[in-house]
Formats: structure tokens, sequence, C-alpha cells
């Protein structure tokens, strides 16, 4: 299937979004609403880690009935350790945000984003929300303006076939570690496909992409992800879709990476003939995870040994050193159990831009994976700092 992401991010048919400042923030946009003007099949996945936030709670009830008409979400405050009350609050949110839309309000999702262990200003949320669905409009990067927090600008990326059309919303830069990363990120398409087969395809894409997201290690306590496909598009091909959802959500993830706290490039991490795909990944997330590997690359320093290191570690894997290759941008760097002769300058020149592709084969069967993160600089270090005041 022959697509391109759209120059410009739309909304599918059917599905609008608004945003704006309730008062959460001194000035930003910091509450957004995501819209369906019919009831939407959904699905979702949530973060693992063992202290979900109050909107995660909630979120794992809702979610049961496999059908949203609105997302409601609100930065700076994560509604996170603050106990029954906090998900009183969330659901509170959802109340709200159904009685401006005209919905049912165990079909509104509800995320936070923001610290922890603060008490959700419900209030400010419950004033904000109202006279929001006259804002409501087409472009998503309005929405995706209302959800930020660390991030340096909003994300929103869309597809329009000759079929449906699929929009991704999201944000997140820090806190960012595989099995869901510190994201919230929203998938709304108008394409007929019934909660079964969309939480299926939620699975599969996600673990291809944001499960293979990694910033700094830290698995949040708010991650979500959310699809709803309100059918305004008629009947697809699945096939079809799902190329179209993998690609969009991989894209998604990348844009993530390349923002992470402090920054300056994404790391892509493809590993290609292990024993198996779990064996795959397992290499792939050691090497995004090493801070030796991360500043390797901010420091454009061709290190082979951090890459031998990070591959090393992984005690349980089976591993060759005779039959591996390394590359790096497509410079091969070690091979033959040795490290090759290259350009050194040159290769230092490569790494000095927006992205490091580092290539392993192990020529040891045909599992593969692929991990996705960003350097390590001064200004992880500089953000996190300050992060409970910002």
């Amino acid at each position: 299937m022959k697509y391109e992401f759209d120059g410009n991010p739309v909304m599918p048919k059917g599905f609008t979004c608004a945003s704006r400042n309730c008062g959460i923030k001194e000035g930003d946009d910091d509450l957004a609403l995501f819209y369906s003007d019919t009831k939407a099949n959904a699905a979702a996945v949530f973060t693992q880690n063992l202290v979900p936030g109050a909107p995660i709670i909630a979120g794992r009830e809702i979610i049961k009935k496999a059908k949203l008409q609105a997302v409601v979400v609100n930065s700076r405050v994560s509604n996170v350790g603050t106990g029954e009350e906090g998900v009183k609050r969330a659901y509170r949110m959802g109340v709200a945000a159904a009685k401006e839309l005209a919905c049912e309000s165990d079909e509104v999702m509800m995320s936070s984003t923001g610290v922890i262990a603060v008490e959700l200003p419900i209030e400010k949320i419950e004033s904000g929300i109202i006279g929001m669905k006259a804002d409501l409009g087409s472009d998503p990067l309005v929405g995706a303006r209302g959800i930020m927090t660390t991030d340096t600008y909003a994300k929103a990326i869309s597809v329009t076939t000759d079929d449906f059309t699929l929009t991704i919303v999201g944000k997140g830069s820090g806190m960012i570690e595989p099995n869901m990363a510190t994201m919230l990120v929203y998938a709304f398409t108008d394409a007929a496909i019934s909660a079964k087969d969309l939480d299926a395809v939620l699975r599969r894409g996600v673990n291809k992409s944001f499960n293979m997201l990694s910033v700094d290690t830290d698995t949040s306590t708010s991650d979500t992800m959310v699809v709803m496909a309100n059918g305004r598009a008629g009947k697809v091909d699945m096939q079809d879709f799902e190329e179209v959802f993998e690609s969009s959500c991989i894209r998604m993830t990348e844009m993530l990476a390349r923002d992470g706290e402090g920054a300056t490039k994404l790391l892509r991490i493809e590993i290609n003939e292990a024993v198996s795909e779990k064996e795959a990944k397992i290499y792939a997330r050691a090497m995004v995870n090493s801070p030796l590997i991360k500043t390797m690359a901010h420091g454009c320093d061709p290190n082979i040994g951090r890459m031998l290191m990070a591959l090393g570690k992984c005690f349980d894997n089976t591993l060759d050193v005779d039959t591996l290759t390394l590359s790096v941008n497509g410079t091969v760097v070690f091979a033959d159990s040795v490290k090759t002769e290259f350009d050194e300058p040159a290769l230092r020149q490569s790494i000095d831009s927006e992205e490091v592709i580092f290539k392993i084969d192990l020529a040891l069967g045909s599992g593969s994976a692929t991990a996705y993160g960003c350097d390590l600089t001064h200004g992880y270090v500089d953000e996190n700092a300050a992060y409970y005041s910002s």
C-alpha cells in the first residue's frame, strides 16, 4: 500500500479537538479535549509501573466497555500518589468532559501528566472544560499543545489514504523506558474496525514501536495509549490499516525520542540475525539504555569498546564474537572479531548529525528488533533537576 504522511496533520472524519489554559500552568495550554461526534470502538494499553496514577486506575475500568467518545487530558499535574481522592478527581474530570460534550461519562478516557504527589486541581479543570465544545476544530496540533510537559514542541501526525485517515497525537520527553514509555499517545481513525481487531492491532504496533523506545530507562506512572475508531469512513482492508498504523507508531516513536529531555540526536539500534526476537530485543534495549552508548553518540566518539560492552553484558543471550559485525551510520567498525580499518574523522563527522544508526549483525538466526532512543546531555540533568518547579 502506497501512502505518505500528511504535510499538515488533520483529524479524521468525525473527530475534533481543542486545548486551552485552565490555570494549572501560568500561561501555556494545560487542558486538551479530543472528541468523536459518534461513539467509537476503542482499545488502550497502560503503564506497567506498580504505582499507577489515578487516571490509569480509572482508565483500566473504563476501557473494559471498549467504547469511547472523548479523551480529556491535563498537563503539569499527573494525579499520581494521591490516594482514593485522586481517583475520585480523575472520575470528576471525565464527568465534566461528558457534561460539556453531552456524552456518557463512562465513554470518556481521562489522562494527567506532570509532577507526582500533587493534588489534581479539579475545580480549575471543571471550570476550564466549560465552553470547550465550541472551540473544537480539525487541527490535531491544537490538542497536542494542551498535553505537553517538558516537550519542546507539539507532536501530531496523520496519514490520509483513499479509504481512511489515521491521526496520532503524542507527548513525552523524559521518564521514558520500554513497556510503555513516559508518554501519552492517542490515535484516531475514521476506519470501521471492531474493538477486538483494534486491540490486536494496537498491541502488535506498540510492541514494535513505543515498547522499544527509551530515553532514560525510567518507566512512567502515567503512560497511556488509546486508539479510537468511529467508523465514519466504512470498512477497510485490515492489512492496509495495520501497515499504516505500525508505520505511524514508529514515526511518533522517533519524534518522541528526538525530543527526549536535553536530546540532540535520535539513536536507532538495529539488531539482525539474533537467535530469537526475544534476544534481539534484549540486545537492542541494552544498547539504547547504556549511558556510555548515549554519551558516545553525543560526543561523536566511535568507541567500539562501548558497543562490545553493551552486547556482552547480556549474559543470558547467545553471542559469537567471530560472527559479529558492528556498523555505525553505515560504516563497518568491527568484523571477524577485530576492529576494522575505517576513516575515523569521517565517521565522527557522520555521528555529528541528528541521527545515529547502530547496526548489529549477529549471524546466529532470524531474530531481529529495533530500539529507539536519544543521546545523554547536560540538558537532561538540567531539565530534571528543576522539573518539580517547571
